[in-house]
């Protein structure tokens, strides 16, 4: 299985990634059911399928994770085959709304511009 490294979307500023502050403001079950996602998204990188990730459009993935009937959805994309950028969560109603699509997007868009800028890694 081909292992990708995970990093974490940020906004120029250095201010805390998206993902961390969202992360922050689950309860301790719902974070460490996203973490266990992570995990696995590292361990199995592109062949990571349903009903742990789905492709959403436009190169934009969700890694989804529920816990008491409550649906988490953290959004990411691929740079090449090693790397996989985790932009932010959301909390899923009926569908991930078109506009947290689009954020995702603008984050992929300013992370190509600048990777060193917009690079977290988790745990450094």
């Amino acid at each position: 299985m081909p292992r990708v490294e995970v990093i974490f979307f940020q906004e120029e500023g250095g201010n805390a990634p998206p993902l961390i502050t969202w992360l922050d403001g689950l309860s301790q079950k719902a974070r460490l059911k996203c973490l266990a996602r992570l995990k696995r998204l590292e361990d199995m990188g592109h062949e990571l399928r349903r009903p742990e990730a789905d492709y959403l459009r436009d190169g934009i993935y969700e890694l989804r994770a529920s816990y008491q009937g409550i649906h988490y959805r953290l959004l990411y994309f691929f740079h090449g085959r090693s790397v996989v950028v985790v932009t932010h969560g959301v909390v899923k109603g009926r569908e991930v709304p078109p506009k947290e699509i689009d954020k995702a997007i603008r984050a992929r868009d300013a992370f190509l511009r600048d990777p060193g800028v917009h690079t977290f890694k988790p745990g450094r």
